[in-house]
């Protein structure tokens, strides 16, 4: 939680920023399905529509897409996946709500299951989204690493 924060705003602790950091499990068996987490996040998403106040909301979904750590699929990663990911999260996020956790770690590796983390932020929007910027690479390393910037439509 607090890497993203300081990557998005260096000054970040010395600004008036008001955080809630939700968690979500991705590491202790049982793991939430991607259905429970998008939905926590549409129920994130109405309760901040109905706080009677303007207000600017960030809601970052960190965690990464395909990698494996360790065990014998050490260093997998899923380009197709990742990127089919990236592509359906922004208009058609329903796709992984009959997901179980278990076809999604197969798909996208033991750590892949952050991928959580990111249905829970697309669950907070609304239905119609605008992609404002997407990046997908994979360096010289375990894992992937991917960055979407979403808006509500207008």
């Amino acid at each position: 939680f607090a890497i993203p924060m300081q990557l998005f705003w260096p000054d970040y602790a010395e600004r008036d920023l008001r955080t809630v950091p939700v968690m979500i499990n991705t590491v202790q068996h049982p793991l939430p399905s991607p259905k429970r987490c998008y939905n926590l996040g549409r129920s994130l998403g109405r309760a901040i529509e109905a706080y009677p106040e303007d207000l600017k909301v960030v809601i970052i979904g960190t965690g990464g897409l395909s990698h494996q750590l360790d065990g014998e699929r050490a260093g997998f990663i899923n380009k197709e996946f990742d990127e089919m990911c990236m592509e359906k999260i922004v208009n058609e996020p329903e796709y992984f709500l009959d997901m179980s956790i278990h076809e999604l770690v197969r798909q996208a590796g033991a750590q892949g299951a952050e991928f959580i983390n990111w249905l829970a932020m697309r669950g907070a929007l609304n239905g119609n989204v605008k992609s404002l910027h997407t990046n997908y690479n994979i360096p010289i390393s375990n894992t992937a690493a991917g960055l979407m910037c979403l808006e509500n439509a207008a």
